[in-house]
């Protein structure tokens, strides 16, 4: 199989063509008209957190710009925004009592301005930013947080539901439990690798299957919307396809990232046997009385299982995959997968060093998505790369990108069969980069952040997006029909 060949053709009428951003990154007015802290708020406004103290008190003061950004989403002529709701914008302290109308009139005003220009709204209930003041009760360690994040669900669902039809509970669950509280980089900065992050994830997926079960009970029939959940994963190429033991450290490290998720929500309401077997083997080895992954009651799988309506996958990378064995005095979601993981052949450079382009690896995960989890539909909810700061308009490093990697869907879609369903462009335009701050940018419009009106300029690759989405694929030229006329 040539993995260089270029695939002509298009995606199906009615295929789902966006771009994306999230709160905390993009709106600002940090405290504005009444918004409580989030953690990221706190987080970012120490010093020393983030590379030249960047924070998103005012990121691209989307708060105060619904009309520029609206601009530049009509002019893509996009089918679908996705967005995130900041809780603490409308609950400041994370509880219902605590109702901020000013922020919801903020969502009001953008979700209608949408609807007004036919772009569709794709709604993440929770991209990473938890209210403080929920944080300190423990936030996602704390199980009280499972009804909690329902109450601020079901408001969402009551207020917005009438507009809004596709909902993501959150957005990458792995990256909160994993980076938030084992690796510790990202908020609340928890260091505990060997317990918190299955802790965590353990009351994420109640919290997720809680508030899905809250839609399909209260608004489904009024309302007639799809409820999922963005998951996160790179593609896992093995080291040696001929060695079984590869292929399986491959499928194991697929099954850590995505299946942690994936597997009880889409298969059979609890966790993947590698997962079970891997960290209740080294537990017991360590010593443990009990594994370090919890597990299910035969009721919290019914629960869980079957809880998202559609597929959504957060890609933008591939690695190669080695079988290791680790060593057992560390305690760590890591090491209890037996693998190490390293660049793929071709990986081309991005300026985030772990996020090289692999655009293969895009059908590759398809194709394991389609067989793993029962040919689902599936939504492309983030994929993209990012740029120097250096680099303003002249982006060609994403031109190759987006030509590469939509290629890549749309091979899987019609030559594989695979049902994706939408592709969402990693992002509408530069914004706060998390822990990279304003030192990178995805987006397709460049913001200039010395700028205190905070331009948008649309790059080469809006030019290049907006033509991929009216011919909706890559239809073959007429110089090539031509030439196959002769």
């Amino acid at each position: 199989m040539d993995l260089q060949l270029y695939h002509y053709g298009t995606f199906p009428e009615g295929f789902h063509w966006g771009v994306s951003s999230s709160a905390y990154q993009v709106e600002g007015g940090w405290n504005a008209d009444g918004k409580g802290p989030s953690v990221w708020d706190t987080f970012t406004q120490k010093p020393g957190n983030i590379p030249n103290n960047d924070n998103g008190d005012v990121a691209c003061d989307s708060y105060n710009k619904i009309d520029e950004d609206l601009h530049m989403l009509r002019a893509l002529k996009v089918k679908t925004y996705r967005f995130s709701l900041s809780w603490s914008r409308i609950f400041p302290n994370g509880y219902k009592s605590s109702l901020n109308q000013k922020g919801v009139d903020y969502y009001n005003r953008l979700i209608d301005g949408l609807i007004a220009n036919n772009i569709a709204p794709m709604v993440t209930l929770y991209h990473w930013d938890l209210p403080q003041a929920l944080q300190d009760i423990n936030g996602w360690e704390n199980p009280e947080i499972i009804n909690i994040f329902s109450e601020y669900c079901d408001f969402c669902y009551a207020t917005f539901g009438d507009r809004v039809k596709f909902w993501n509970t959150f957005n990458e669950p792995q990256t909160i439990a994993w980076s938030g509280y084992g690796l510790g980089q990202i908020p609340p900065n928890v260091k505990q690798p060997g317990d918190a992050p299955y802790k965590v994830a353990h009351n994420l997926l109640k919290a997720h299957a809680q508030a899905y079960h809250t839609y399909d009970e209260k608004y489904r029939a009024s309302q007639g919307g799809l409820v999922s959940i963005s998951l996160n994963a790179e593609w896992t190429e093995p080291l040696d396809v001929n060695v079984p033991r590869e292929v399986v450290a491959a499928d194991r490290a697929l099954q850590f990232q995505l299946g942690w998720f994936a597997h009880p929500i889409f298969k059979n309401g609890d966790y993947p046997d590698a997962m079970k077997w891997q960290v209740g083997n080294k537990s017991e080895l360590q010593g443990l009385t009990d594994s370090r992954l919890p597990s299910f009651t035969d009721q919290d799988k019914a629960f869980i299982q079957g809880t998202a309506d559609v597929f959504c996958i957060n890609t933008y990378t591939t690695k190669v995959v080695r079988h290791v064995t680790s060593r057992l005095n560390i305690e760590s979601y890591q090491t209890d997968q037996d693998l190490e993981k390293d660049n793929a052949d071709g990986s081309e450079n991005t300026a985030v060093n772990e996020q090289k382009a692999v655009a293969w690896g895009l059908r590759r995960l398809l194709n394991w998505l389609k067989e793993e989890y029962g040919d689902p539909e599936i939504y492309i909810t983030e994929n993209g790369v990012a740029t120097d700061t250096a680099i303003t308009v002249d982006d060609t490093d994403r031109i190759f990108f987006l030509k590469t990697y939509v290629d890549e869907a749309l091979k899987a879609h019609n030559l594989d069969g695979v049902r994706v369903k939408g592709y969402i462009a990693t992002s509408l335009m530069d914004s706060f980069e998390w822990l990279k701050g304003y030192t990178v940018g995805y987006g397709l419009h460049y913001v200039n952040f010395k700028d205190s009106s905070w331009p948008r300029t649309p790059k080469r690759s809006a030019h290049l997006y907006f033509e991929i989405m009216r011919n909706n694929g890559f239809p073959l030229p007429s110089s090539i029909k031509c030439a196959a006329h002769i």
